[in-house]
C-alpha cells in the first residue's frame, strides 16, 4: 500500500488529532460510536500510520524490528518512529508536519553531525546534531516553519539553538514512551499485528 496522499481532514474526522499529518485543527469532530475490539485496534494502528507517514510494509518492519528489541515492543515501537530523523525535525518546530520535514530531508535541505542526509526514516542517535545547508534557501525555509508554529514546550530529549537565523538542533537522548508526539495505546498496534500472523 503506498503513502496515503488523499483529504487529510478526512483522516483525522476518523481517527482523532494527528498532528504530524496536517498542522490545522479540525474543530468539528464525528460523535463516538460502538466499536469492535478489531475496529479499535486498527484505527490504532492507522493512527500511527498516517501520523507518521508511513506505508504498511514500512510499519510492519518496524513492528518486527521492536519485537527483537529489548523491553516492551510497543514501546520500543514508539522510540523506533520518534527518533526518524523526519520526526524529529518536525518536533524541533524545523517543518509544520511531518511530510513537510520529509521533504526538506528528500531535497538535501538537513545535515546530520555535519553530512548531509536525504533519507527521512534516518535513525537520530544521542548527540547527533542537525544543521541546515549554509545556503540562504535552507535557512529560510527552517526560518519560515519556526515562525509559522506555535511555539510549544520542546521534549526533554531535544534541544534548539538558534544563532543569526541559523538553528541548530541536539538530541541529548533517546526519547522515553511518554514524550511522544500522538498520544496512542502502543499496546494495540502490538495487538493487531500479532493476531494478523
Amino acid at each position: 500500500m503506498s503513502r496515503y496522499r488523499g483529504p487529510r481532514f478526512k483522516k483525522i474526522r476518523r481517527l482523532g488529532a494527528l498532528p504530524g499529518l496536517t498542522s490545522k485543527d479540525l474543530k468539528n469532530q464525528l460523535s463516538s460510536r460502538t466499536k469492535s475490539g478489531y475496529c479499535v485496534r486498527l484505527e490504532e494502528k492507522q493512527k500511527l500510520r498516517f501520523h507518521y507517514g508511513l506505508t504498511e510494509r514500512q510499519l510492519l518492519r518496524y513492528v518486527h524490528m521492536a519485537r527483537k528489541a529489548k523491553g516492551s515492543t510497543g514501546q520500543v515501537l514508539l522510540q523506533l518512529l520518534e527518533m526518524r530523523l523526519d520526526n524529529i525535525l518536525f518536533r524541533l518546530d524545523m517543518a509544520l508536519t511531518i511530510p513537510n520535514a520529509r521533504q526538506l530531508v528528500n531535497h538535501r535541505h538537513i545535515l546530520v553531525n555535519g553530512r548531509i542526509v536525504d533519507i527521512p526514516s534516518y535513525r537520530c542517535k544521542p548527540r547527533d546534531i542537525i544543521t541546515t545547508k549554509e545556503k540562504e534557501k535552507s535557512h529560510t525555509l527552517v526560518q519560515n516553519s519556526i515562525q509559522f508554529v506555535v511555539p510549544k514546550k520542546l521534549p526533554d530529549h531535544l534541544t534548539l539553538d538558534s544563532y543569526q537565523s541559523k538553528y541548530k538542533g541536539f538530541v541529548n537522548k533517546i526519547i522515553d514512551s511518554q514524550s511522544a508526539c500522538l498520544k496512542i495505546q502502543e499496546l494495540l498496534v502490538v495487538e493487531y499485528y500479532s493476531r494478523q500472523t
